[in-house]
């Protein structure tokens, strides 16, 4: 019968059950609710005992404990006749508003690339791009990675290398740029190989002004604060875990090959996604860089302010807002008109960022010392 009607098994037993010996026309075919027919429910003098109970024990109690596990105590104590479950006194207390916890509240999370605005309305795309370290090969073979990847279209990449310098990754930067298209933003973490110099004001280093030469905006973000390099921080533990310790290495070669494998199939598992991602920008022909050239275009620093509503950058100091201590700013580095715009920044308002100040700032004018070549 199940299989004639193409219903389950429990389905006919019931239909049995309910039939019995009964002629098919005098049995109730109609559906009946899940709930139960009866419902038990502690009385109302119960409740109220159980609301007296507490409120003797919030204040008497030694221990001061006045939860349904000390109130079903206490009444187990009185000799009270059927005492309720604890999870019974704690519905109780529930349904009367009785309980002093609060639950929780938990606020949505900002979207991917909320502290720039086109990156989170999906108008441009953001490339990340973090150095993992302290990788050895047995026989005393160090390794160090450059990962990248973008934040909408997810499209990562690896290159394995014994050191990963500046020059190295401008050079990466380039080769990946030129294949697959320049984003808007280009994320960094605040590393000299990225930044330039920290001992220096003004230190624009060479992957800095790489960014700026292709109209790529750089983005560096401090390493305290979570959530800004989240998503290659993931990408990096996701490589470490899918190429790094799933196989023994014998050489640098080995570690390139396999990560390129890994890379390779990971993009057409979401070639999709990398399809349907902001559209990238060509990359321009006839493209040289010029270390030499003064740099122009916008640097933007993500930073938290101290007590006194200050920031430092570019190994300067800059008042922001008294009133804005210990809270998050962008700060837009206008190198054309000579001006840093800083931003507030709020998670819980991720679209609310007014502008708190504007300052003047001149870049000077100095020769790139390329320590490379030096």
């Amino acid at each position: 019968m199940a299989r004639l009607y193409q219903v389950g098994l429990a389905t006919v037993e019931r239909w049995f059950e309910r039939a019995r010996n009964k002629p098919l026309d005098e049995v109730d075919w109609t559906d009946r609710p899940s709930i139960p027919r009866r419902i038990q429910r502690t009385n109302a003098a119960m409740e109220e005992l159980v609301l007296t109970v507490r409120h003797e024990l919030k204040v008497t109690s030694a221990l001061g404990e006045y939860g349904a596990l000390a109130i079903r105590s206490e009444l187990l104590e009185r000799g009270i006749v059927s005492v309720p479950a604890v999870r019974t006194i704690g519905r109780i207390l529930e349904r009367r508003g009785a309980l002093d916890g609060r639950r929780r509240l938990r606020h949505q999370p900002p979207p991917p690339g909320w502290y720039l605005p086109d990156v989170a309305e999906r108008r441009s795309e953001l490339d990340s791009f973090d150095v993992v370290e302290g990788l050895v090969i047995e026989g005393g073979i160090d390794v160090e990675v450059l990962n990248g990847i973008s934040l909408h279209g997810a499209l990562m990449t690896s290159w394995p290398d014994t050191a990963i310098t500046a020059a190295s990754t401008v050079k990466t930067l380039t080769d990946h740029w030129r294949i697959f298209g320049l984003p808007t933003y280009a994320q960094f973490d605040n590393d000299t190989r990225f930044q330039g110099a920290h001992q220096f004001r003004d230190s624009i280093g060479r992957v800095m002004r790489l960014c700026l030469s292709l109209k790529v905006i750089p983005v560096f973000a401090t390493v305290q604060e979570t959530g800004f390099q989240a998503a290659i921080e993931s990408y990096n533990a996701r490589w470490q875990a899918k190429v790094w310790q799933r196989f023994h290495y014998d050489s640098l070669p080995a570690v390139q090959a396999q990560s390129a494998r890994y890379v390779a199939a990971y993009r057409n598992r979401l070639r999709s996604r990398i399809e349907q991602a902001p559209t990238r920008q060509p990359f321009p022909d006839c493209w040289q860089l010029d270390l030499q050239a003064r740099p122009d275009g916008h640097i933007i620093f993500l930073r938290r302010t101290n007590e006194q509503g200050r920031v430092s950058l570019l190994g300067h100091s800059f008042a922001v807002d008294k009133n804005w201590p210990h809270r998050l700013v962008r700060a837009e580095v206008d190198l054309n008109s000579g001006s840093i715009y800083f931003y507030a920044l709020r998670r819980r308002e991720p679209t609310s960022q007014p502008l708190l100040r504007t300052v003047e700032y001149q870049l000077p004018t100095r020769r790139f010392k390329d320590r490379a070549k030096s």
